[in-house]
């Protein structure tokens, strides 16, 4: 049993968003799932390296009924970090900012 299935399903309280980064393990066909209280947690979480091979961030809702995949929202705020800062990506992030970012970035000469 992994440690993603003893944390709660559905989240505590109402009218509450609960983002979820879904990180690939190493395992083949194994992922785990780690509850974030804000999209901001989210992004730094992920720019200090506190997951290893991010594949998907979602965001639900269990009170208003809607759940949405921000991957794309996600990796195109970190892109712009990392650019803002003249940075480039760590190798943990590479993938999934390339499967998500959004292309329309600027390219400056």
């Amino acid at each position: 049993m992994s440690s993603a299935s003893s944390l709660p399903i559905v989240p505590y309280g109402a009218d509450q968003t609960i983002y979820v980064v879904i990180d690939h393990p190493g395992a083949p066909g194994v992922s785990r799932e780690i509850e974030r209280a804000d999209l901001e947690s989210v992004v730094s979480d992920l720019m200090i390296g506190r997951f290893d091979d991010p594949v998907q961030v979602v965001a639900f809702n269990t009170l208003e009924h809607w759940s949405q995949d921000l991957s794309a929202d996600v990796a195109s705020e970190i892109q712009a970090r990392y650019d803002i800062e003249a940075a480039p990506l760590p190798a943990y992030l590479e993938d999934f900012v390339s499967r998500h970012a959004r292309r329309s970035r600027v390219v400056s000469q």
